[in-house]
This record gives structure tokens, sequence and C-alpha cells, in this order.
């Protein structure tokens, strides 16, 4: 069987595995069918300008990705909190005082 590695956190949880408290077959189905729900697609239909999709495209493209693909990814950096918004942070660097660097591979935006 294949060794997993380990990130530092799953360490810890794995060097406390004393602490584990085991829960009942009825907790564990809920916990399941929780986890399973979290982890389900949905399938949405949106209106996109034809514009906006062919931009869209380009720039999955450039990125190797599928433009579907792309999109999702959009949206869960987006509702993940990870999403950057570039002219806030340039503005924000540039209250710092701080002069921000340009990055070979950003795609240029229209």
């Amino acid at each position: 069987m294949k060794k997993i590695k380990l990130d530092p956190y799953e360490e810890s949880i794995e060097q406390n595995i004393e602490n584990f408290v085991p829960v009942s077959k009825r907790e564990r189905n809920k916990i399941e069918t929780i986890i399973a729900s979290a982890n389900k697609n949905k399938n949405i239909n949106i209106r996109i300008s034809a514009n906006d999709v062919a931009r869209i495209r380009e720039l999955s493209a450039a990125e190797g990705l599928p433009y579907q693909t792309f999109i999702t990814s959009i949206i869960h950096k987006y509702v993940s909190g990870k999403l950057v918004d570039e002219n806030s942070l340039l503005k924000s660097l540039q209250l710092l005082g701080i002069e921000p660097t340009k990055h070979r591979n950003h795609p240029k935006h229209v």
C-alpha cells in the first residue's frame, strides 16, 4: 500500500490519536451524510454575455483549463475568500508605499 505524506496538521492529529472519541453508527452516518452533501456538485444555468464567455475561454486556454472548470475555480476562490481583486490590492500597496512587481505569466486584462 502507498504511504501517504501528511501535512503538519494531519500529523498532529495522528500524534494525538489517544484523544479519539468513537461515535455511534447513527452519528457516523449523520456525519457522512453531511460530508457527502457538502461535496456534492450542483448544476446551474446562468446567462453570460457572449463577450464575457469569449474572454473566459481565452483566459482558461492560457491557464490550460476547460472554460467551465475555470469558471468553477473562480467561483470557488470567491466564496472561499481567496479571489483577490487586483485593483484593490494595488491601491493597498500604493497606500503602504510598496511598489508592486510585474508578473511574467499574468494575463493582461481587457
